[in-house]
């Protein structure tokens, strides 16, 4: 979410009925998954609009291309899902839905969609990511200036055990070799934090505004900066006032900075980083465009594997996500804040397959 889109207040979006909190395990006891949403699942999360309590997921089957919108709130009537779809990811049969906004994170079977409990309690939540099925972890800003926190949350009771203090506007993160490493948008560090004491072990400089992370196959950590430090009064970046953003290689084995590659403009910032399913290529959104990055490029990729003609500061792609298992990739188009956004899909080779509509800016994707 964009600078002038991360000022969000504090309040809860929505009045929940004393029944919405009884919460039953939703596993099941048969090898196949069952449930309306278990099979070929793309989920989609559409962030909403600021303070309208209308976020959204939407299911995509890739078989069958059936779609279908608004499954958290068909799923658990009356109860809402809240204001500001941050994230969304899966652990084996359990999703994983933080609501900005709404200070709080959801968890939900995947195949179902029946929620199971909430957490509560987060100050301005971002990210998720689960260590096991007992454990997990959520980035929070807590304020606008100062340092963030990762909090450490039980899956089992639904509560968070214990805060780790981070960098400034934590973002996304990653859990990889018994480690939590964490964006820190605010300022130019990775902080990385030891699962089994759940402390901070290390701080990574980097360039200014890391912002997603993704691990390769040889277990190097690459991390995108925005390095944008100013922005004008309509909340565009100052192109004037910043600096290239990067594209970081960090060695895992002893958190050291491998290689930068700087990108050649000021106001564009690549963000969106992910893989593919082999891990051998990176996949990332700048000025408004698509990216396919080898992992043993010496360069910056210069031609965009996908290019649909709009440039900074254009609205372009917001969010983006790589199928594993088809290789195809999806790309969410905001063409408002107020109105339904798109999902586009595109084959491997970067061209264009179909397209459908989703709910209000659609900004990630979960693929099971």
């Amino acid at each position: 979410m964009t600078k002038n889109r991360s000022v969000r207040s504090f309040f809860l979006a929505a009045a929940l009925t004393a029944g919405a909190f009884t919460f039953t395990s939703c596993e099941n006891e048969n090898d196949a998954p069952t449930g309306a949403y278990a099979a070929n699942a793309v989920l989609i999360a559409n962030e909403g609009s600021f303070n309208a309590s209308n976020a959204s997921v939407s299911y995509y089957n890739r078989n069958s291309g059936k779609l279908e919108n608004n499954i958290f709130s068909k799923q658990n009537n009356p109860l809402l899902l809240g204001d500001v779809l941050q994230d969304i990811s899966t652990h084996d049969d359990r999703a994983f839905l933080v609501v900005n906004n709404s200070q709080k994170m959801y968890v939900a079977n995947a195949n179902t969609f029946k929620v199971e409990g909430e957490i509560n309690g987060l100050k301005m939540p971002r990210y998720f990511a689960a260590l096991d099925n007992q454990k997990g972890y959520v980035t929070e800003w807590v304020t606008y200036d100062g340092n963030g926190r990762v909090a450490v949350v039980d899956l089992k009771n639904f509560t968070v055990t214990k805060t780790i203090e981070v960098g400034i506007n934590p973002e996304k993160l990653l859990v990889a070799g018994g480690k939590v490493y964490v964006a820190n948008s605010g300022g130019n560090t990775v902080s990385v934090i030891n699962t089994a004491t759940d402390t901070l072990e290390a701080t990574i400089p980097v360039t200014y505004g890391p912002n997603s992370l993704a691990l390769d196959k040889d277990n190097n950590l690459w991390v995108t900066s925005r390095n944008n430090k100013a922005y004008n009064q309509d909340w565009t970046i100052s192109e004037e006032l910043s600096e290239p953003g990067a594209l970081t290689k960090i060695s895992t084995a002893n958190n050291t900075v491998v290689s930068t590659f700087t990108f050649s403009r000021n106001a564009p910032s690549p963000k969106n980083l992910t893989t593919n399913a082999a891990k051998d290529k990176l996949y990332f959104v700048y000025d408004n465009k698509v990216y396919r990055q080898d992992i043993a490029a010496t360069a910056l990729s210069s031609t965009p594997l996908i290019n649909r003609g709009a440039s900074y500061p254009s609205s372009g792609f917001y969010g983006l996500g790589v199928d594993p298992v088809s290789g195809y990739i999806y790309a969410g188009k905001v063409p408002g804040f107020t109105s339904d956004g798109w999902v586009i899909r595109y084959n491997p080779s970067g061209a264009a397959v179909d397209s459908f509509r989703v709910g209000v800016a659609p900004n990630g994707f979960a693929f099971r």
